[in-house]
């Protein structure tokens, strides 16, 4: 692991550089329901050592990140973001295995492999998505797997992911495009949350809402994600409002 004193001086000699504009990753930070669906689908592809692109506040990791890991590192160029995850692994509510670097991908140092490579609702933010994956796709293991997961469906952009800076939302043509020109072969690709993608779009319609509140967000995640839980496999998860894709890389 590295030094606590020498990563606390690089966040803060890049405090300055970058912040990110949402708000929501508290409100999102207690969708307990809707973690704990998505780790189903993708936790046979999270290896030993892992890369959280873009890893906010911790939330994500809390829940990835099982016993038997043996190194989680969280990148996350926000420094307050970066220093809230800092006191997590200091006072043990994030395991022991997990580190935390205020930097961006292609920040990383060049000898940094991985087997698991982990992007949860962070490429939308990115302007040159295929950009970023090369960046990826240097630190992956081969055999590794790439994964990620994003909101899907462009015609259900909202001001709601305007406010939080989505360049834009996936479908499966769009995503498999940013992978283009890298040796990577998708192992699985599916939308998840069938029953959200209908509420999101009421959203858009009527709400119209920048800012999913704490009702909202503890309505959907307690009632919404358990029924689409539920039918998204009778619909043979071509519907749903995120979509998770994951690749391994040759």
């Amino acid at each position: 692991m590295h030094d606590q004193a020498v990563e606390r001086a690089l966040v803060a000699e890049i405090e300055d550089e970058y912040r990110y504009v949402g708000t929501e990753l508290e409100v999102f930070h207690y969708a307990k329901n809707w973690k704990h669906y998505y780790r189903r689908h993708m936790r046979e592809y999270i290896g030993s050592e892992v890369l959280e692109v873009g890893a906010g506040i911790g939330g994500t990791c809390v829940v990835l990140c099982e016993p038997g890991k043996k190194r989680w590192l969280c990148i996350e160029p926000d420094a307050s973001q970066a220093n809230e995850i800092q006191t997590k692994i200091d006072d043990g509510r994030l395991p022991d295995c997990c580190e935390v670097m205020p930097l961006q991908t292609a920040e990383v140092p060049a000898g940094e492999m991985f087997d698991s490579i982990i992007y949860i609702d962070v490429l939308e933010h990115i302007e040159n998505d295929a950009e970023e994956i090369g960046f990826a796709f240097r630190h992956l293991r081969p055999g590794g797997h790439l994964i990620i997961l994003s909101p899907a469906h462009q015609f259900l952009y909202s001001p709601f992911d305007a406010a939080v800076a989505h360049f834009r939302r996936y479908d499966k043509k769009s995503l498999s495009a940013a992978m283009s020109g890298y040796d990577l072969e998708c192992v699985k690709m599916v939308y998840l949350d069938s029953v959200g993608c209908l509420i999101s779009l009421g959203n858009k319609a009527i709400l119209r809402s920048t800012t999913p509140s704490w009702g909202q967000m503890k309505f959907w995640d307690r009632g919404i994600v358990p029924i689409s839980s539920f039918i998204d496999r009778f619909f043979a998860y071509k519907l749903g409002k995120s979509i998770l894709g994951v690749w391994r890389r040759n």
